[in-house]
């Protein structure tokens, strides 16, 4: 995945930076959320190895968040698979976060992701 620069402002900020740590532990907390979700399906791990009937059934989003995707599928031509890797990405960023919903703020993070792709950032 290709990373954005950072801004002179945000370099240059005296607010501390997450330690190393902190984000260990985050990671670790995500991923067991992860395993406690696919718990009774052994074969499942992680957010990505959903099937598109889970992404359905697990990934809910709002009305508001169901209108920004919309609008990004149509702005950027994404498929079925692409809507579906979204909503996984934004499964996980929330479970990064520690939340139990898929808020816009995350869901907006995952199309910005699949956007710089579509940008040709990769290239």
């Amino acid at each position: 995945m290709e990373v954005t620069p950072v801004n002179f402002a945000e370099l240059s900020s005296a607010r501390l930076a997450e330690k190393s740590e902190q984000i260990r532990e985050r990671v670790i907390r995500a991923r067991e959320k992860q395993l406690e979700r696919f718990g009774e399906k052994s074969d499942l791990h992680a957010n990505a190895q959903m099937s598109p009937q889970m992404v359905r059934n697990i990934c809910k989003i709002s009305e508001a968040g169901q209108n920004l995707l919309k609008k990004a599928m149509e702005k950027l031509g994404l498929s079925a698979r692409a809507y579906d890797r979204i909503l996984k990405v934004s499964r996980t960023i929330a479970d990064l976060a520690g939340s139990d919903e898929i808020e816009l703020e995350h869901l907006a993070e995952a199309i910005h992701y699949r956007s710089l792709d579509r940008e040709g950032w990769t290239n």
